[in-house]
């Protein structure tokens, strides 16, 4: 299917900060992260936990989709997603190499 160029623009791709994250009890593949994007904080759910520990995912600068709407997860509402290339079922996440603020729009 594709998308046209008006519908890809309603996305508000921006670059996060993962400032925390804590495993959820009884959940295996997901994990509750906080996010930075700029001058907001988010909870997301990050998925492929069972991949990385808490820890690793904690300092990446990654890219989101910030205006997706809310959704819960495990009881607990997720206000963001993180993009992430799936490789055998593994989530490898979006980052980017230059020294990017948590917040920037992505265009």
């Amino acid at each position: 299917m594709k998308v046209s160029y008006e519908d890809f623009a309603k996305l508000d791709l921006r670059i996060a900060k993962i400032d925390s994250v804590e495993p959820i009890p009884g959940r295996s593949k997901i994990v509750k992260g906080i996010v930075e994007l700029g001058s907001e904080k988010r909870v997301v759910i990050i998925g492929g936990a069972e991949f990385y520990q808490p820890k690793d995912l904690i300092g990446k600068t990654v890219v989101v989709v910030a205006n997706l709407e809310p959704k819960k997860l495990a009881g607990i509402e997720s206000n963001a997603m993180l993009l992430a290339a799936d490789v055998n079922d593994k989530p490898y996440w979006l980052t980017v190499v230059e020294d990017v603020p948590p917040g920037t729009k992505i265009k």
